[in-house]
């Protein structure tokens, strides 16, 4: 035992981490939003529970074990072996989470929706490494693993459940506010360092203002329901179901603008159809009514006009979304967007476009695509 205790405090990697141990935390913050990026594609499939679901006990493990540390409670133990990698393990599964969210918030192609909620992600997860204490800073820590764990349980939640509402939402908000506050209370008890570096009042009550900023912008609509995601919104000239294959006729957008297949400017005819396409991801076995909902910009009162709510069901489990459409006749011209809602008006998406009606204009740039 003892060689193999030489052994490991002369390891090449142990020597090189204390080198480097300014560093050290962003090279494992990175690696983890790395290893889960290339390893993780749909919040439902088995290996990604597994691996989310693992990464967050094993956060929870390791930050428990990192705040007793300063209490000199696994000195001369196997753990107090390993130590120095403690909040290497920490930065790790932090990065491998929050990279999970951002595949999996980035399955929506309304990014306007997500931006806010991704500036809010990017600075907590950031931060430690502008702090002087870095990531022994232990409010900013507790920070971010609620953060961390709101967002977890309001994706794993719905997909054990098979269902998907606002009550499902503040539901998951509740059990990972009810956690964060059990074990922050737990590690408070457990560890006299712990008390003499925090305030407990004021750690609680940093973490219940992220948990209304959460749901302020859930209701505000700038994040969207997740696990629901729209994963394809075009407007377009015509939609044909086909073997099982939506064929999609559509004005395609310049190729430098990649974020938007459509082109906002629609070519109309008079008497023609304007199609809606969407495809939404949900997670197997979940099953939603969305709506579609066709808005019309009246210039003469400056306000979006309500043309219709046009709904349908969808089931959850295809890779690349639930596929459907809508369309509407006898359209005016102007400016226009569809929001893609759930029954409770949550917002999934917004379609743009600009009708034009005119007999001697051409579509430019027509394109058909098989969904």
């Amino acid at each position: 035992m003892k060689k193999i205790i030489a052994k490991y405090k002369d390891s090449k990697f142990r020597m090189f981490i204390m080198e480097h141990k300014k560093y050290a935390p962003i090279f494992f913050f990175i690696a983890g939003f790395i290893f889960d990026t290339l390893t993780l594609g749909r919040v439902d499939r088995l290996y990604d529970t597994v691996v989310l679901c693992l990464h967050m006990t094993l956060l929870t493990v390791t930050i428990y074990l990192y705040n007793l540390a300063d209490d000199g409670k696994w000195q001369n133990t196997l753990l107090g072996r390993y130590e120095l990698y403690l909040p290497l393990a920490i930065q790790f599964f932090f990065g491998g989470l929050s990279s999970a969210y951002v595949i999996y918030f980035f399955r929506s192609v309304s990014v306007s929706k997500t931006v806010s909620f991704f500036i809010l992600l990017l600075l907590l997860l950031f931060a430690n490494e502008f702090l002087k204490k870095r990531i022994a800073n232990k409010y900013l820590q507790f920070s971010v693993y609620f953060f961390i764990s709101f967002t977890f349980f309001s994706f794993i939640i719905p997909v054990f459940i098979k269902e998907m509402n606002t009550s499902i939402f503040l539901l998951s908000g509740f059990v990972s506010l009810g956690i964060t506050l059990a074990f922050i209370t737990f590690i408070y008890g457990s560890s006299p360092s712990t008390r003499l570096e925090i305030h407990y009042a004021k750690l609680v009550g940093i973490i219940i203002s992220i948990y209304i900023f959460i749901n302020s912008f859930y209701f505000l609509n700038l994040i969207p329901p997740v696990p629901l995601a729209l994963s394809n919104g075009v407007v377009a000239h015509s939609v044909i179901k086909r073997n099982n294959k939506y064929i999609v006729t559509y004005e395609a957008e310049e190729w430098y603008i990649f974020w938007r297949k459509h082109r906002e400017k629609f070519i109309h005819k008079p008497n023609d159809k304007v199609y809606i396409f969407a495809s939404i991801f949900a997670p197997t076995d979940l099953k939603k009514q969305v709506l579609h909902r066709w808005k019309w910009y009246n210039k003469n009162t400056n306000t979006w006009e309500t043309i219709e709510d046009i709904g349908y069901n969808i089931t959850g489990g295809r890779d690349h979304g639930f596929r459907g459409y809508t369309y509407k006749s006898n359209v005016k011209e102007g400016l226009w967007k569809v929001e893609v809602i759930t029954e409770e008006e949550l917002v999934l998406g917004v379609i743009d476009f600009e009708i034009i009606t005119d007999r001697s204009l051409q579509p430019k740039r027509l394109v058909e695509k098989r969904f």
